[in-house]
């Protein structure tokens, strides 16, 4: 499955209710089983953003709808991109010409 690398900052709304963050995020977790993907990590983070995530999905399509779905309600802001692993790296650059 592909590999996204999420960057999240707290809302102002987000970081009010901060102390019910963990539960947010089980919640989040079990949404992103129930669409067939993985949140692999999250790290609360120092520095431009509050948080990231690891998530793995079966396409750009699913996890779009998870961000936006996460984002509806109003406690983070993210910015999602597709990682590829060290072994698709070599494959895409060996097709280089």
């Amino acid at each position: 499955m592909p590999t996204y690398v999420t960057l999240l900052k707290f809302t102002q709304q987000g970081i009010q209710t901060i102390k019910e963050g963990p539960k947010r995020l089980d919640t989040a977790k079990k949404r992103f089983q129930d669409a067939g993907a993985e949140l692999k990590a999250f790290y609360l983070v120092m520095g431009e953003y509050d948080a990231v995530a690891i998530v793995e999905a079966p396409n750009d399509e699913t996890v779009t709808k998870l961000a936006l779905g996460n984002a509806s309600v109003g406690n983070v802001r993210s910015v999602t991109m597709r990682a590829f692993t060290e072994a698709e790296y070599r494959k895409i650059v060996s097709s280089l010409p």
